[in-house]
């Protein structure tokens, strides 16, 4: 099954899509699209927020990289991906295809793995030998499908700290399952080198400054719970 089905079945997600392509038509920076294959580790904190929060921010921080991002979220048929609290998705960024494998881990950090293919069959190999997780290749044997969706434009910009360096993230747009949407607003700041106590001192001072709350969940879980009707 190709890795946009989701979205041509959906038709929310189709006018969605045709808002944000002409939001961002002439607002695209092209150094914004990363070329990328990561093994590692994904280490970032989500704060929900408003418009209005998001504008002060990038008041506050000057010229971000705009990047469209069109996300579909992968599972088996019996669900053993999510049961273990492992994600699989496509993401389209301007176009350009990535496909994502992340496992939990404790605390705030989890294991993620990168791969620039157009299709997810095509990296399901690369990623399994990537994270070296135990058992997920017999896991995915059977096939995946897509289970749910996101939207969104992320206005993205990266800050040299003392101590840390970081991807600060302006995310707007809608979270797609069961034939329903819910609005997404969030910010998210991504530790990329340096001290992981840095970058959670940065994120703190940042939602205290403009009164954002921690978002917990990823846009995976609360996606995956719409398409559950829960």
């Amino acid at each position: 099954m190709r890795g946009g089905d989701f979205f041509v079945g959906n038709r929310l997600a189709r006018k969605f899509l045709a808002y944000m392509a002409f939001r961002v038509y002439n607002m695209v920076d092209t150094r914004s699209l990363r070329r990328r294959f990561t093994v590692g580790r994904e280490f970032e904190l989500k704060f929900s927020a408003t418009p209005q929060q998001q504008a002060a921010l990038a008041s506050r921080f000057g010229e971000f990289s705009v990047i469209a991002m069109e996300t579909t979220y992968y599972d088996t048929r019996e669900r053993a991906l999510s049961d273990r609290r492992i994600t699989l998705r496509r993401r389209l960024e301007n176009g350009h295809s990535v496909c994502t494998l992340k496992t939990s881990t404790d605390g705030i950090g989890r294991g993620e793995w990168e791969v620039e293919r157009e299709e997810i069959s095509q990296a399901i190999d690369t990623l399994c030998k990537l994270s070296q997780w135990d058992g997920l290749p017999e896991l995915l044997a059977s096939g995946v499908e897509p289970v749910c969706g996101a939207c969104f434009t992320r206005q993205a910009k990266t800050l040299v700290l003392e101590g840390c360096t970081v991807e600060l993230a302006l995310d707007s747009g809608i979270l797609l399952g069961g034939g329903k949407q819910i609005p997404l607003c969030e910010v998210e700041v991504e530790l990329k080198s340096g001290s992981e106590e840095a970058a959670v001192d940065f994120a703190k001072a940042l939602s205290r400054e403009f009164c954002m709350k921690q978002e917990k969940k990823s846009k995976f879980r609360r996606a995956l719970a719409l398409a559950r009707g829960e």
